[in-house]
């Protein structure tokens, strides 16, 4: 046996292993949801808007490009809220807000692109890029559920945020490499 005393790790309630389980449980009932309602609803195959652009996979591609921005805004504000970056410099007072607005535009620009997918087009196996696309879409709002969950809920333990912000920047990464940089390669950049 040893001479020195073990330190005690700081405790996790038990029950906040059950918060975070069902915040993740919700999430996956809601990517489910959108998975199963795009393969079962009979896709339109119209266009239902296309804004100020010339057509609607033009602004589809945009809006996701800006949603990804905004997101890369978000993973390095919040590494400089945390102090994870090796900036000497505190992070400055109105960061924190300027992260949750950027957040919410990220989020806001996926909607109508989502809309049109879901409504026009459905869930996609007809080539890998197309099913990647479809899972990764449906990953990405179930990640976002379970994001405001985890965000709302507290005495979670502390990896549980980076966590699954991580899951939902690596959903919208890989929805956006699936559509709006394949249509820039297909089809130019920056095809408005």
């Amino acid at each position: 046996m040893s001479d020195v005393a073990a330190v005690p790790s700081p405790a996790v309630p038990a029950h906040s292993g059950r918060k975070f389980l069902i915040a993740v449980l919700v999430g996956a009932v809601v990517a489910l949801a959108i998975g199963v309602y795009g393969r079962e609803h009979d896709p339109t195959g119209e266009t239902i808007f296309s804004l100020v652009f010339t057509k609607t996979i033009n602004m589809k591609a945009w809006f996701a490009t800006g949603a990804i921005t905004l997101a890369l805004f978000q993973v390095v504000s919040a590494l400089w809220l945390y102090g994870k970056l090796p900036i000497r410099r505190a992070a400055p007072r109105r960061l924190g807000i300027v992260h949750r607005l950027t957040g919410t535009l990220a989020f806001l620009l996926t909607i109508p692109v989502a809309y049109h997918c879901l409504w026009a087009l459905g869930f996609q196996d007809t080539t890998d890029r197309a099913l990647a696309h479809s899972i990764a879409g449906c990953f990405f709002f179930g990640a976002f559920t379970t994001k405001v969950l985890v965000v709302q809920v507290r005495g979670l333990p502390g990896w549980s945020l980076p966590l699954v912000g991580g899951a939902l920047f690596v959903g919208l990464s890989v929805v956006w490499l699936t559509s709006a940089l394949w249509f820039f390669r297909e089809f130019g950049f920056p095809s408005f």
